[in-house]
């Protein structure tokens, strides 16, 4: 879907971004993570058409986006930092507009109209005027603009920023049910959004792709250890410090700590040598405990960015 060769941006002599080169395939949903400044806005305006890039080549589809810009954007959604919202306009009205910004005739507007509301949870507020929104439908507008003309690829800089707990996880909602339909491109400050939105992680670092891949993957690059947090409930008749001990006998497991307990579960913190989750579910079934909870410590993400842009292990996490 996506080809970036030696992407450069400099503004004036200052680099912006570059050089970078990377692919992206057909559904995939890839997070850009960095601190600010790191080139994450600047890539993706580049991949939206937005920016023309300094030197280098962007192919969308089979479509040189620097030579054939217009053609590009046909294909394209692009929800910005800043939402491109007339807030006079009613909510359908601004979404009418801005499929025919797209070139959509009426009728492919009347036909989409009821499948962009569902799809962004606008329905109720079809009718409302865009300033008297909270900034979460506000949100959803922009996005709904992005989506309205269908397109292939979809690009969102930034879409949880602003958001309270609650808005953050009906984005991210919205974000998992778009992927069935578009390719995503997405850049978060929040970790953990990006680890249960995306499918593979683009670290940026002073214009550069520090390291690529899924979390897993990133993990198992930056450090010879892991940690799972699984929570159970034993067996009756055993006890923690049985299914601990059952624990360790794992490969690669080098400890296990026993955390708090609630309703007769108990949470237990595994560090191992590598990805384990599988086999902690066989070896937890195979005993007659029931897995309630198995995830990654959700502090591990977070550990691994902090590591990439420090520039700690970068070279060795590179792709």
């Amino acid at each position: 879907m996506i080809r970036a060769e030696n992407v450069c941006k400099y503004y004036g002599d200052k680099r912006a971004l570059g050089p970078v080169s990377f692919e992206i395939s057909d559904g995939e949903t890839v997070g850009f993570l960095g601190l600010n400044g790191a080139g994450k806005t600047t890539a993706l305006r580049i991949f939206a058409c937005d920016l023309r890039p300094s030197q280098g080549s962007v192919v969308v589809g089979d479509i040189d986006a620097v030579k054939n810009p217009h053609e590009v954007r046909k294909r394209i959604g692009y929800l910005p930092e800043h939402l491109p919202l007339y807030q006079d306009m009613v909510v359908d009205e601004y979404l009418a507009y801005a499929g025919r910004l797209r070139q959509m005739s009426k009728s492919s507007i009347a036909k989409r109209m009821p499948e962009v509301l569902e799809a962004t949870d606008l329905t109720e507020v079809r009718g409302e005027i865009i300033s008297t929104l909270s900034h979460g439908y506000r949100q959803r507008v922009g996005v709904g603009q992005a989506i309205m003309h269908d397109p292939m690829l979809l690009i969102l800089d930034e879409p949880t920023r602003g958001l309270d707990p609650v808005q953050i996880v009906e984005m991210r909602n919205m974000i998992q049910n778009l992927k069935d339909n578009h390719t995503v491109l997405v850049s978060s400050h929040i970790l953990t959004e990006i680890s249960e939105t995306c499918d593979r992680l683009l670290v940026l670092g002073d214009g550069a792709v520090l390291a690529s891949g899924s979390e897993a993957e990133l993990a198992t690059k930056m450090r010879s250890t892991s940690r799972t947090v699984v929570t159970v409930k034993g067996a009756e008749g055993s006890s923690d410090k049985d299914i601990a001990k059952a624990l360790r006998e794992i490969e690669s497991v080098s400890d296990v700590k026993i955390g708090g307990s609630e309703e007769g579960a108990t949470l237990f913190e595994i560090i191992s040598g590598g990805e384990i989750r599988a086999e902690v579910c066989r070896v937890m079934v195979s005993g007659g405990h029931d897995v309630l909870q198995l995830a990654r410590n959700h502090r591990e993400l977070e550990s691994i960015f902090l590591k990439l842009v420090r520039n700690e292990g970068a070279t060795s996490a590179s792709n």
